[in-house]
């Protein structure tokens, strides 16, 4: 702001504070959800991604990636919950299209189908739902392997009869040849409080400290105002 005969406004501090509280109010948000999805089963880590000149474009500098790293594993004693123990997605079929997932809660219909808990239909790695040949006794007769074969005992034949292969693939869809499937288990987030709290310790110091600058621009604006005025 310069004085010659009056005023001449240059925004670029204010707008510049501006853009530095809403990137901190994103990144404090990135690091909320996290916090919030420590106890999700299959949900993992985002990271925030802070481009360059973020000064100048603001919150569009950020962008978010996922942490794929395999998250904590714990026992539910359910045969039909499963988790990966080896970076991968289980593929679900929903009336959106395809979608991929760490969440290896499954549940049975009456006719033998394996759903995800919201529905979804669960794919075998030809493509089609998983469905059981025939429908077991108790769901203590199906058993997964490591590899993610689905059997179901025949109790009358006293045979275990294939249902099919659940289809684990990368993000980028390509096949993972070694999934390590846990039958019984839950993968629950990837997410280390100690780490979220950590790195979350700047963002507010920071955004006080650009609230601080912006009150000061524009109490100076005033008065300047104020002054030209009397």
């Amino acid at each position: 702001m310069t004085f010659i005969g009056g005023i001449n406004y240059t925004d670029r501090g204010i707008v510049q504070n501006i853009r530095a509280m809403r990137m901190q109010t994103m990144l404090m948000g990135i690091a909320n959800e996290n916090v919030a999805g420590f106890d999700k089963v299959g949900y993992q880590r985002k990271i925030p991604v802070v481009s360059s000149f973020a000064e100048y474009i603001g919150e569009d500098a950020i962008s978010v990636t996922t942490d794929d790293t395999v998250g904590r594993l714990g026992i539910s004693g359910n045969p039909l919950d499963v988790a990966l123990a080896e970076k991968g997605y289980f593929q679900m079929k929903t009336p959106e299209g395809i979608k991929l997932t760490r969440d290896g809660r499954f549940k049975m219909t009456k006719e033998g189908e394996i759903l995800a808990l919201d529905g979804s239909q669960v794919l075998t790695d030809m493509g089609t739902p998983l469905k059981l040949p025939i429908i077991p006794e108790s769901i203590e007769d199906i058993n997964i392997d490591l590899s993610g074969t689905v059997r179901v005992l025949n109790r009358k034949t006293r045979k275990f009869e294939l249902a099919g292969n659940l289809s684990v693939v990368n993000a980028d869809g390509s096949i993972v040849l070694n999934p390590n499937i846990r039958q019984g288990y839950n993968e629950y987030s990837n997410v280390t409080l100690e780490t979220e709290f950590l790195e979350a310790l700047p963002y507010p110091k920071t955004f006080n400290a650009n609230l601080q600058l912006y009150k000061m621009q524009n109490t100076n604006i005033q008065r300047a105002i104020s002054s030209l005025g009397s």
